[in-house]
C-alpha cells in the first residue's frame, strides 16, 4: 500500500513518522535538487542518524544502493534498496542562516534546511541541536585529492529517486533545500511516497 505522493515546496521541510519496513522514496521532480534527510528513533528521539558511524562503517563515502545508514548507536535505521542517481552527500551539514552569512553574504538571508527541519521536528520533541549532519539526497560534493571540497549541481535528472527500507520505527525530517550553490542556482519541490507492506497495513 503507498501513502501517496506527497509535496515538499521549495524551500521548506517536513516531518513524517515511517514505520520499521516501510519504504520511503525521495524524487526529484524536476532536477538538481538536494533533499536533507534525518532519521530519529521513534522510541527515543536521542538516537540520531550518524555520518561518522555510516561513513566508518561502509569505508566509503559514496554511498548508493546496499548501504545501511547507523545511528549514534550503532544500530541501521535506514537501507538504500534502490538509487538511480548514485551521487549524495552525507559530509555537510544542513543549510542554515548562518550558511547564508557565510557563503551567500549579498543574498537575502534565508533560515535554510536547518530552520526547516528544526520547525517540522519541533512536534515531536526534538530540539535545534539536535539535528546532525542530514544524508543530503542528490547532493553533489566532490572531493579533490588535496581534500578541498566542492559543492556542483547534482547530477540528478527529472524523476530520479532513492528508495530506503525502514529497520526500525523512525521519526523522518526531510526538506527541498534552500542553499543555491547546492540546487543548479534554483529552487524546486521534492515529492516522496512511503510505502507500507500489507501485513503491516493489515495491522495498522
Amino acid at each position: 500500500m503507498t501513502d501517496g505522493l506527497q509535496v515538499i515546496a521549495e524551500r521548506s521541510g517536513a516531518a513524517f513518522r515511517l514505520t520499521r519496513g516501510a519504504v520511503l522514496t525521495v524524487i526529484d521532480p524536476k532536477g538538481e535538487q538536494v533533499a536533507d534527510l534525518l532519521a530519529y528513533s521513534a522510541a527515543d528521539v536521542r538516537e540520531v542518524i550518524s555520518s561518522g558511524r555510516t561513513l566508518d562503517y561502509a569505508e566509503t563515502i559514496s554511498l548508493t544502493t546496499g548501504h545501511a545508514l547507523y545511528s549514534n548507536r550503532s544500530q541501521v535505521m535506514l537501507t538504500i534498496i534502490a538509487d538511480t542517481v548514485g551521487r549524495h552527500d552525507f559530509l555537510l551539514t544542513p543549510c542554515s542562516i548562518d550558511t547564508f552569512h557565510h557563503f551567500y553574504p549579498d543574498l537575502e538571508p534565508h533560515r535554510g534546511c536547518f530552520g526547516n527541519l528544526a520547525e517540522a521536528l519541533a512536534p515531536y520533541g526534538i530540539e535545534p541541536d539536535a539535528i546532525p549532519v542530514a544524508f543530503n539526497c542528490f547532493m553533489n560534493v566532490p572531493v579533490a585529492p588535496d581534500g578541498k571540497l566542492r559543492v556542483l549541481p547534482p547530477v540528478s535528472k527529472a524523476g530520479d529517486h532513492i528508495q530506503f527500507r525502514a529497520e526500525m520505527d523512525l521519526i523522518i525530517g526531510l526538506t527541498a533545500c534552500s542553499a543555491p550553490d547546492s540546487n543548479g542556482g534554483s529552487f524546486k519541490p521534492i515529492h516522496y511516497a512511503i510505502e507500507i507492506a500489507a501485513d503491516q497495513a493489515a495491522v495498522l
